[in-house]
């Protein structure tokens, strides 16, 4: 089994930079693609970025070009740069893993996941 647990989270202005952590532990993941998703009230969770275990990276369209996601494998931990954020970005971000070299989109995709972490954008 895998656990996952995101920190950095926060209330941040429109324009601010938040860096969102999440820490692996119980296995490896280093061969695991590792995912960010968000939800954000009343909505369905969404895909925000991927990054598969070559470090070969896919954004949603929304966030491409302001997030920047990475991974520290010694370390078991994926990362979310998140800059010039906006009201709309105010989310509940989760991260997630999936036991595959492929990289996904969907959340069904994904076996384990964290239990997130709320950012909130004020305008």
């Amino acid at each position: 089994q895998v656990q996952l647990v995101e920190s950095g989270g926060g209330l941040v202005q429109a324009g601010g930079s938040l860096r969102l952590s999440c820490a692996a532990s119980g296995r490896t993941v280093g061969s695991y693609a590792l995912g960010w998703f968000r939800q954000a009230p009343g909505k369905e969770r969404e895909f925000v970025s991927v990054i598969s275990w070559n470090g070969i990276t896919y954004y949603a369209d929304s966030v491409k070009g302001r997030f920047t996601i990475s991974r520290d494998n010694a370390k078991n931990t994926v990362y979310l740069q998140m800059n010039s954020l906006k009201a709309e970005d105010t989310a509940v971000y989760f991260c997630a893993a999936r036991r595959d070299i492929g990289v996904a989109a969907t959340t069904s995709a994904y076996a384990y996941w964290g239990q997130g972490t709320q950012v909130t954008v004020s305008s």
